[in-house]
């Protein structure tokens, strides 16, 4: 169930939404017949991932994006469902899908992203029009953005957005990565949510402990990021912002459905930041969430109590 009225609202921008479905089989075997013992389909996208994981969390959540087709329908009657409100700028095309296969047998992961259909460019002057409308209403806390650019779009699509927060004082938490990252950073972002590769590239050197990764935050922050927070898959992550510089190391869980934890994180940052909690303790929940992720078949799917008891299993370390 989602926050209150009163409560300020998250909305999440899912540019490059799709169909995720997980299939599970005891044994994947190329150029086999396969029957899944498992099928979870969800509205995906990592956009609608964190939107729902933060749902999932207690947050008020609005979903901003771009749908088409009968996947599309199917994608907003489901948010509906688990109370997602959805503001989505419907398109001609068919929404894609992109499948993750679990090999029960030895838990790895294959995955199959279809890159989406090509928008128009008025299409993404369509979906800022819906952005501005959202936040106009006044009650936004956030505004997240996530993942890639549908094709089409321009190479500074979230800048864009990220703009239109800022005209109305609307803090932006980033998780996107590449050029629409390195425009971003010259709107001022809250928060830059990245992972070790993604920091890497945007830094332009090799992020491969917590001390390398605060050299890397420290960059981004130099470039426009007010906070910055680097994953580190199971190693942790590190946040660093003007009040400090700490490792968040986690609890030793392990799930064997980790696609969407990364959503899930941001998902939790947010949910976090938009209560009133600092950068640290949000970070401690985003963790949280990312690994209660894991624990759930489908991505951004957990379980709000679990996750709210692995927070304190989280250990800070300053820096």
């Amino acid at each position: 169930m989602t926050g209150g009225p009163g409560r300020p609202r998250l909305v999440f921008v899912a540019a490059n939404a799709s169909i995720d479905r997980l299939y599970e089989v005891d044994h994947l075997a190329v150029g086999s017949i396969h029957r899944p013992t498992a099928v979870v389909p969800r509205p995906g996208g990592k956009g609608l991932n964190a939107a729902r994981a933060a749902a999932a969390l207690g947050a008020r959540v609005t979903a901003v994006g771009i749908v088409g087709g009968r996947s599309g329908d199917w994608i907003v009657e489901r948010l509906a469902e688990i109370g997602v409100e959805a503001s989505m700028l419907r398109s001609a095309a068919e929404t894609r899908t992109c499948i993750s296969i679990l090999d029960r047998s030895t838990g790895s992961l294959t995955e199959l992203y279809e890159r989406g259909v090509e928008i128009e460019p008025a299409a993404w002057e369509s979906l800022e029009v819906i952005v501005a409308r959202e936040l106009d209403r006044g009650d936004v806390g956030a505004l997240a953005f996530s993942g890639s650019l549908p094709p089409g779009a321009p190479t500074d699509g979230y800048a864009r957005i990220a703009r239109l927060a800022g005209a109305r004082s609307v803090p932006v938490l980033a998780d996107t990565y590449g050029q629409a990252l390195a425009d971003v950073l010259a709107e001022r972002p809250a928060v830059v949510k990245v992972n070790a590769a993604e920091a890497g590239d945007a830094a332009r050197l090799s992020v491969v402990d917590a001390g390398s990764a605060v050299v890397a935050a420290r960059v981004l922050r130099d470039r426009g990021a007010v906070a910055v927070v680097v994953t580190l898959g199971t190693a942790g992550a590190v946040a660093v912002s003007a009040a400090g510089e700490a490792r968040l190391e986690p609890p030793d869980v392990r799930g064997v459905y980790p696609v969407g934890s990364g959503d899930a994180f941001l998902a939790g940052l947010a949910t976090a930041l938009v209560g009133g909690s600092p950068l640290i303790d949000a970070a401690r929940l985003g963790m949280a969430a990312g690994i209660a992720n894991a624990l759930l078949p489908g991505a951004g799917e957990l379980d709000r109590t679990t996750a709210e008891r692995l927070v304190g299993l989280v250990v800070v370390t300053p820096l």
